[in-house]
């Protein structure tokens, strides 16, 4: 018999044999107490070497990827949609690449890239080893990937208790959402984009970078993650109770074809506010108005199924 014949057939290629993973936990997500034995097991099946770490403040994440990525090759975030957010930048600073294992409330950037939601399954795509580079939208120099807004979201943000939150899930979301609703009041604003100012009086101003936010909304019906821009709207409608009517509409993306919501598309924007209000990005008070709003197109790499 020929010697190629008998020959076994080469094993599969492992990108990931011999890397290094930070793998950073948050026990205080809503699924940060989970086992996590089972995704650094597959991990470590992948050929990964992996350093674990534990943070239990935002700040924390930066911190710990400034200090350890000298000894890593990846950075590997376990926990919700503001954790992930809160690497961004020290991770675009390091050129490292990023993974996501969701364990938050709304996951929407997993949602996005279509990470699965089980952890286990969420480290195989990691260990896959297949890179998608997408958008970075910052708001006066914070990042976020989802939504970053002034408004209802950013009173609904400091309204859900972590409690509440962490016990109910979505369902705490809506009992924080009527709170809000019941007690909302329009704003005056000035929204500045390519040089023209345009003077709203509005609920909320939103300003999104990839596709979901919120539990599974759309940003804009064509917008994704990795298209160079971001997708600004304004609530200007006199009864906020309308919105119960355009529901769909925001499930779908399609918000823009009601005449009270104003919409823009641009790679920057500038908010400004009569008085400093709190901006929320993806889930976190992180800034206040005046606001500058601006897309990274491409700033980093992040683990996707292919």
């Amino acid at each position: 018999m020929n010697d190629a014949l008998r020959r076994k057939p080469l094993a599969a290629a492992r990108p990931m044999q011999g890397k290094r993973a930070l793998l950073l936990i948050n026990p205080k997500a809503r699924r940060g107490r989970e086992p996590v034995d089972r995704v650094a097991e597959r991990l470590r099946a992948a050929g990964l070497e992996i350093t674990v770490e534990l943070f239990e403040a935002l700040p924390e994440i930066a911190r710990d990827i400034v200090r350890l990525r000298e000894g890593s090759d990846l950075v590997v975030v376990c926990g919700g949609d503001g954790s992930v957010s809160s690497a961004a930048m020290a991770t675009m600073e390091s050129g490292l690449p990023m993974g996501i294992i969701p364990m938050g409330t709304a996951n929407d950037l997993a949602r996005t890239l279509q990470v699965p939601v089980d952890p286990v399954r969420a480290a195989e795509v990691i260990a896959a080893g297949r890179l998608r580079p997408i958008d970075v939208g910052t708001v006066n120099g914070h990042a976020f990937f989802n939504v970053a807004s002034i408004g209802l979201s950013t009173e609904l943000a400091q309204n859900l208790q972590p409690g509440l939150k962490k016990r109910f899930g979505q369902l705490g979301y809506a009992l924080a959402a009527l709170k809000v609703l019941t007690g909302a009041r329009r704003f005056d604003a000035r929204i500045t984009e390519k040089g023209f100012e345009t003077h709203v009086e509005t609920y909320q101003v939103a300003v999104g970078n990839g596709r979901h936010y919120g539990g599974g909304n759309v940003v804009e019906a064509t917008a994704a993650i990795d298209d160079g821009h971001l997708d600004l709207y304004s609530l200007e409608m006199k009864n906020l109770w309308k919105l119960a009517l355009m529901l769909r509409s925001f499930r779908s993306g399609r918000h823009g074809a009601w005449e009270e919501v104003r919409t823009a598309r641009c790679i920057e924007f500038d908010v400004e506010t009569a008085e400093p209000m709190p901006v929320n990005a993806d889930g976190e008070i992180v800034t206040a108005t005046p606001a500058h709003f601006k897309v990274h197109p491409k700033a980093i790499s992040v683990f996707a199924p292919g």
